[in-house]
């Protein structure tokens, strides 16, 4: 998690929340009203946020006391404490809801991501996300993979070359597209392909690639084909998986499973902020 770029990222959204000033706040309590809330879990699963918490409400109130009781990739359990936050009330109810909704996703999304590293356990397969992430979003959203015990595919367009259909369509074919950028790009630089037939799962081990991704393929053709991958070629499946079905395609013999899924349909983790001790502040 890149800090800085965490905090540059928390600014804009608390000033779409904010406005000018919180309204209901500023007219209710004195700037000197002081209090705590706790976030506990409203349901099972995987916690992930501890550093949005932090930078989310030292953003607004650097003294604040903040107190995380569960980190990122740990297992939560409804009903526990996630973390306790300390200070101006009106710092604790600007910061609750922006800090909420982010940590809501991150920890819905590690939990999501674990059901399916659990569901293919032992088979040597690795689960992996893609670019189907929230625009504005997709660093929190693959860390949250990342904690959920998956593993991120590119975080964008520069990281590695991906040829997928259009691509080759454009291009004429996987042979000369590969050509192409093989003679331009940089020795660190990896080349992926999405391949559909035979035919093309033929062109791309031909072409010399290093990655070779299954695209809407069965768990029976999958196998069937890497029997002709050269060892020294990774293998990705990808389209059409779901968690009954993920284990099939484990147990197929390739090496990683993107699943878009994991970022772009997802259930919030439900995560509430309650005053920690009752009282009424207007009149302490």
């Amino acid at each position: 998690m890149n800090r800085v770029k965490l905090k540059a990222m928390l600014e804009p959204f608390f000033i779409e929340d904010i406005g000018d000033m919180d309204i209901t706040t500023d007219m209710l309590f004195d700037p000197d009203a002081q209090g705590s809330l706790k976030l506990m879990a409203k349901a099972n699963g995987f916690f992930c946020g501890e550093h949005v918490i932090n930078e989310g409400f030292h953003t607004i109130d650097p003294s604040l006391s903040i107190l995380i009781e569960r980190r990122d990739g740990e297992e939560v359990r409804y009903g526990e404490v996630i973390a306790v936050i300390t200070g101006a009330v009106s710092s604790l109810l600007k910061g609750e809801r922006v800090v909420l909704n982010l940590i809501q996703r991150m920890s819905g999304i590690a939990s999501k991501t674990a059901s399916f590293v659990k569901r293919i356990e032992g088979t040597g397969a690795k689960i992996c996300d893609t670019r189907k992430t929230t625009p504005g979003l997709r660093m929190l959203e693959k860390y949250a993979v990342r904690c959920g015990g998956g593993y991120n595919h590119r975080m964008g367009l520069a990281d590695s070359v991906l040829i997928k259909d259009n691509h080759i369509d454009f291009a004429g074919s996987i042979t000369r597209a590969v050509n192409e950028i093989k003679g331009k790009i940089g020795h660190t630089v990896k080349i992926e392909v999405e391949i559909e037939t035979k035919e093309q799962l033929m062109e791309a081990i031909e072409a010399g690639v290093d990655i070779i991704m299954f695209d809407n393929r069965t768990p029976s053709e999958i196998k069937e084909w890497l029997s002709i991958v050269p060892s020294g070629i990774a293998t990705e499946a990808s389209g059409g998986i779901t968690l009954e079905n993920i284990r099939d395609y484990a147990l197929s013999g390739v090496d990683y499973i993107s699943l878009g899924c994991l970022t772009h349909t997802i259930e919030a983790f439900d995560i509430s902020a309650k005053v920690k001790n009752r009282k009424t502040v207007m009149e302490a």
